[in-house]
């Protein structure tokens, strides 16, 4: 998976595709955003942060290309996708903090991007969608930059999930319990499921909710991910948090990645642009 080539499609005349450079955590190198934007953008509009699927070990900003540049398209926003590092060659926290590196980066190049910067929601997709709950508690914790929504489909949120037996015998699809264990042991080493695993990390970890920016759950009914999802949810509601759970009835992770012209992965997408349009 490492390896592959993702294909970038074509945005077309009324989107622009850039990439930009951040300055990354401290001793780190720099990070790079792939950013997309209207054609011809003038004045200070929301922002996405986006952050890619891929188990914590592997993918990139381009295969989520088609559904950024939708975005960008239909709700007249900036979309930024960043590249984060991934395990095991760089284990937890580097990827949430790559992450937070990005958001401070869109912020600081606000003007020159026409960002309005009380408008910029975080979001991902899997091990993106979980890195995206992380950055909203370190950007909460921090206080400097504040998120105004987090649009999370199917995240991975838990690393305690893997000490779940009883799925071995789900018919689960895409990402298996092996495959979580060996994602989750990829950043995490021999903490992983232990004591001492930090919010930064897992971010269903953390007890207190409370202040967090609203937020969109998508999830399917035959992902690993559905109860880590629900209670996580469930806890966001229960914290004063707003929070939107959607579940797609027959859905395995990545459904939507898998077959993208599927009707019930159009509506998907269709229900996730209106929660970041209402929030933005």
């Amino acid at each position: 998976m490492r390896s592959a080539k993702w294909r970038a499609p074509d945005p077309g005349p009324d989107v622009t595709v850039q990439e930009i450079v951040a300055p990354g955590p401290k001793g780190a190198p720099p990070v790079s955003l792939r950013v997309f934007q209207p054609t011809g953008l003038k004045t200070a509009a929301p922002a996405l942060l986006w952050i890619h699927r891929g188990g914590l070990i592997f993918g990139a900003p381009e295969q989520d290309d088609r559904t950024n540049i939708a975005f960008a398209r239909e709700l007249g926003i900036t979309v930024a996708a960043v590249r984060c590092r991934l395990g095991p060659d760089h284990p937890a926290p580097a990827a949430v903090e790559d992450a937070y590196a990005g958001l401070r980066g869109l912020a600081e190049r606000a003007d020159d991007l026409h960002i309005d910067i009380a408008r910029i929601a975080i979001g991902g997709a899997g091990a993106g969608g979980g890195i995206a709950a992380a950055l909203a508690l370190l950007a909460h914790d921090r206080a400097e930059i504040r998120p105004v929504f987090q649009l999370l489909l199917y995240p991975m949120l838990d690393d305690r999930t893997t000490t779940r037996t009883g799925l071995d015998t789900l018919k689960v699809r895409v990402w298996t319990p092996k495959s979580n264990r060996y994602g989750w042991s990829s950043c995490l080493g021999d903490t992983v499921a232990g004591p001492d695993v930090s919010p930064c990390a897992a971010a269903a970890r953390r007890e207190d909710l409370t202040g967090l920016p609203p937020a969109w759950i998508g999830v399917g009914t035959l992902d690993l991910f559905h109860d880590e999802d629900v209670a996580y949810a469930r806890r966001l509601s229960d914290s004063g948090v707003p929070c939107d759970l959607d579940v797609v009835p027959g859905a395995f992770h990545g459904f939507d990645l898998v077959f993208p012209k599927a009707e019930v992965s159009r509506e998907f997408w269709h229900r996730q642009a209106r929660a970041l349009k209402g929030a933005l």
